[in-house]
């Protein structure tokens, strides 16, 4: 009982931290670019208005950055410290990119911000652009080292498991640090961020415009932005399509459960509206989705981006039934069968282990082998039954369609400011305009915190896909010492997060009654 409690404390508090850190780290990538791109313009033209401009923008990527610092070095300590197991089990391969990250992106940002920051009269105007560039760069690069490692637990791939050691070693560098998961998902993300970027430096201009302050500053920045967010979320869209495709292929349990779907078909609907029935449970009678409204043949289009092909729903993919476009079954590997894979491998490695001892090369070699044909379904040794792989279902579900419609509202706002933001016309006075930008602001935080919701809830409950679950891979550490740390982390984020939004308030406020292009 202690051993499920200090689980469930030790996901909840790498969920707290792991959003606590997203809150920061989109502003800090988007914002970057949308420096970056002021400067440039800047640069080409001459115009100290535009310089700034830039300063002013700089500086809120600035405080913003410093927090998201703090958050991320906490988020890699607690890999140590409550997830021990799996650091030992991954440690080689998970390690890597995080150094990488570490050594190389994090030096690159700390050279080049500051000259960013104290560089404008003691480098050339051109060494500074680059500076400013290579700084975007940097938080990019950095994101992509860190998603790389994501990717990976969520298809573990360029690895092989090394029984002396008892862990897995890397033997492809090239196919963690390239899997498609892995392009997809950093390219998802960083556009992603141009998103949220876009909405906050419209939202910033909106309230100076509702103000009557700085209102030319607030025109050209509200038209940046909106570029910059029109992007964004036409190339989120488009990745996000690419990670539909991507889950059907490598982790069809999360794309069932996003959907609710426990029976799929040939031409499957997806469910645009609907509530999930909290009952349903695997192999009942009971409806998945009540009040559903579903547009026809959409989740097999979504998935496959083929109307006729075949989605397995939760029961199929237990029963280990897929079907093709013609409606022959046919048989893949069942959940049960995996959970005695995975015991077969498990036992195996005790054998493998006693033989070495005993110096009984026969005998550890064929429990070896027995190790590796079974090792594909590891993970599945530590279930007691089929349902234990399925994810919250409620969860994954509400969290994909709050990501979507935020998602679909984000795209017909852009469209709007890009239009408005080009004609000469009293809408940009509107209030009405200007607290739609405002409100905006929590919103776009919301569907980015959705987004991560889903692909991490729906991946549970492992920790790799397949070959680690959360219960294997936890620290052997009391409960309430994770407790004590989580209430403490509670109150350090939540403090750091009320200190960068008051201080960004305050200087919103002060250089909003003083001429910003000065």
């Amino acid at each position: 009982m202690d051993l499920l409690s200090t689980v469930d404390w030790s996901r909840a508090q790498f969920a707290l931290t792991a959003m606590y850190h997203w809150l920061f780290v989109p502003l800090t990538i988007g914002l970057s670019l949308i420096v970056a791109i002021m400067e440039t313009i800047y640069y080409r033209t001459g115009d100290e208005r535009w310089k700034g401009l830039t300063k002013f923008w700089m500086t809120l990527f600035g405080i913003n950055f410093a927090i998201g610092v703090a958050t991320g070095l906490i988020l890699e300590f607690e890999f140590g410290t409550n997830w021990s197991n799996y650091s030992w089990f991954v440690g080689d391969i998970f390690g890597a990119p995080l150094a990488i990250e570490g050594i190389f992106a994090f030096f690159l940002e700390a050279t080049f911000v500051a000259v960013m920051f104290f560089g404008w009269k003691k480098v050339s105007p051109g060494f500074h652009l680059a500076a400013t560039w290579l700084t975007a760069f940097g938080v990019a690069l950095s994101a992509w080292w860190i998603l790389v490692a994501n990717a990976w637990m969520q298809y573990p791939v360029g690895m092989e498991f090394d029984p002396d050691q008892m862990r897995n070693v890397m033997t492809d560098f090239s196919a963690v640090a390239l899997s498609p998961v892995a392009v997809n998902k950093f390219f998802h993300a960083v556009f992603s961020t141009w998103t949220l970027a876009g909405v906050f430096v419209a939202g910033v201009s909106a309230w100076m415009l509702w103000r009557k302050r700085n209102v030319e500053a607030s025109r050209l920045s509200l038209r940046i932005a909106s570029w910059v967010g029109l992007a964004g979320i036409f190339l989120t869209l488009w990745t996000g399509d690419g990670s539909a495709v991507n889950v059907a292929k490598v982790q069809p349990m999360k794309l069932a459960a996003m959907e609710g779907l426990y029976d799929g078909k040939v031409g499957q609907e997806l469910v645009g509206f609907g509530f999930v029935n909290t009952d349903k449970r695997p192999g009942d009678s009971l409806p998945a989705i009540k009040a559903e409204i579903s547009i026809p043949y959409g989740l097999s289009v979504l998935a496959n981006h083929d109307p006729h092909s075949f989605v397995p729903g939760i029961n199929d993919l237990i029963e280990g039934v897929s079907l093709t476009p013609q409606g022959d079954t046919v048989n893949t590997v069942s959940y049960a069968e995996r959970i005695r894979m995975g015991r077969t491998a498990r036992e195996a490695l005790a054998e493998y282990g006693q033989a070495r001892q005993a110096g009984d090369d026969a005998a550890a070699a064929a429990a070896l082998k027995t190790v590796r044909e079974n090792y594909r379904y590891f993970g599945y040794g530590y279930f007691d039954n089929p349902e234990d792989a399925v994810p919250p279902v409620a969860m994954t579900f509400y969290s994909f369609r709050v990501m979507v419609v935020t998602g679909g509202y984000l795209l017909l706002l852009f469209i709007a400011l890009v239009f408005i933001s080009y004609r000469k016309t009293s809408l940009l006075e509107r209030s009405w305009l200007h607290w739609l930008c405002i409100i905006s602001i929590p919103l776009v935080w919301i569907c980015s915190q959705a987004g991560w919701v889903l692909a991490e809830v729906g991946r549970q409950p492992w920790t790799i896909q397949d070959l680690l679950p959360v219960q294997a891979a936890v620290s052997a550490i009391p409960a309430d010492n994770v407790v004590l740390t989580f209430c403490l982390f509670a109150v350090l984020f939540t403090m750091l997060l009320a200190a960068e939004i008051s201080i960004m308030l305050r200087y919103i406020s002060r250089k909003s009654k003083t001429d910003i292009m000065a």
